[in-house]
């Protein structure tokens, strides 16, 4: 167990460095623990790199792994500790796929359980996410579902639908002709090599459909969206991005014409025990003790905490994530030229930016 959780310790923190200081450890200690864990596998599990260590597919294929057993050894470990008459501090775990809405997120919901102790589960696997859902590991998820290869959502897992349908753009290099246009088809693609991230569920897949419905049949690799910046500055790729990804320096970030990838982004939470057996006057979910688990359908009003209001956690989500749509030109444009529900439900805040592009006429907003 104690290697396991340095594994994870360094696969969420990025750094030897950090990591050590999250065990309470040294650095070197660290390191030659890894090099021992490494040698017992018989292969790297992490890149050590200028930025940090990164895992690498044999490190993620054991961090898999590693996590649910972790998750499941924290989960005894506060049964015990409830047993024997031990309290312990409020907490919400929240999880989440890669978003920059996350960082905005987080921030509106220590304000609203400012004395919980609020904690973040970042993982590329959305289905990953919603098994952590379902065994209570997390209290709520946001992930992302591409159009054409539908997640896994467990029995007892609600969906609240942020955006029914979210367009991807296109990461691809800055001297690329294609990225001259502010819209970029698929066809001025045509002779490119895609990189897909084997992690993300459905990418790779939906990718393919989408390219296959064009009539194309490009190269596609696979690769980490976290080190791919520099294989896109040199044109060596393109990738599919989020509308709300920043341009890197090399690098241009374009919206594709008509659409053709989508996604629908929706939080997860599981379905408090008087809704899934039909039951009148629901009880609310709760803020879970740190460490601790729902004592079961048959027993919901024991668990202590204070009441968790998953649709304000959603609101925050909502808040969070136009707050960063917003701020990007294009994806901005996108969102005014679709009349989307995020501009509804921001309408006063959105419509004074809108006479900024010029786009207030009454018919741009509903």
């Amino acid at each position: 167990m104690r290697h396991l959780r340095a594994l994870c310790a360094i696969a969420d923190t990025g750094s030897l460095r950090k990591a050590a200081r999250q065990l309470g450890m040294t650095q070197p200690s660290l390191t030659t623990q890894l090099r021992r864990i490494e040698n017992t596998i018989g292969g790297r599990l992490f890149s050590r790199e200028v930025t940090g260590s990164r895992p690498t597919p044999l490190g993620r294929s054991v961090l898999c792994r590693a996590r649910p057993i972790v998750a499941e050894m924290n989960a005894l470990l506060s049964e015990v500790r409830l047993e024997a008459g031990q309290t312990a501090d409020a907490r919400l775990r929240v999880g989440s796929t890669g978003s920059r809405a996350v960082v905005g997120w987080l921030r509106r919901l220590r304000d609203r359980y400012p004395d919980a102790d609020t904690t973040i589960h970042i993982d590329v696997s959305a289905n990953a996410l919603l098994q952590m859902v379902a065994a209570n590991q997390l209290d709520v998820a946001f992930v992302h579902e591409v159009e054409g290869a539908p997640l896994r959502v467990p029995e007892g897992v609600e969906r609240r639908v942020l955006v029914e349908r979210e367009p991807q753009f296109v990461a691809l290099a800055e001297t690329h002709p294609a990225a001259a246009r502010p819209t970029v088809r698929l066809a001025d693609l045509a002779a490119d090599q895609w990189m897909v991230d084997p992690s993300v569920d459905g990418e790779g897949p939906g990718l393919r459909r989408v390219l296959a419905a064009a009539g194309l049949n490009p190269r596609v690799v696979y690769g980490d969206y976290l080190t791919a910046a520099d294989l896109v500055a040199s044109g060596e790729v393109v990738t599919p991005c989020q509308p709300t990804a920043r341009s890197r320096q090399g690098v241009a970030v374009r919206p594709l014409h008509g659409d053709p990838l989508t996604v629908r982004l929706f939080l997860a939470s599981r379905v408090a025990p008087a809704a899934r057996t039909g039951a009148a006057g629901r009880a609310p979910d709760t803020v879970l003790p740190a460490d601790t688990e729902a004592t079961g359908p048959d027993d919901p009003d024991t668990v202590p905490g204070a009441p968790l209001d998953v649709d304000a956690l959603f609101g925050d989500l909502a808040d969070a994530y136009f707050e960063i749509a917003w701020a990007g030109s294009a994806y901005r444009q996108w969102l005014v030229r679709n009349e989307s529900p995020l501009l509804r439900s921001h309408e006063p805040r959105a419509r004074d930016a809108l006479d900024v592009l010029g786009l207030a006429g009454p018919a741009e907003v509903s």
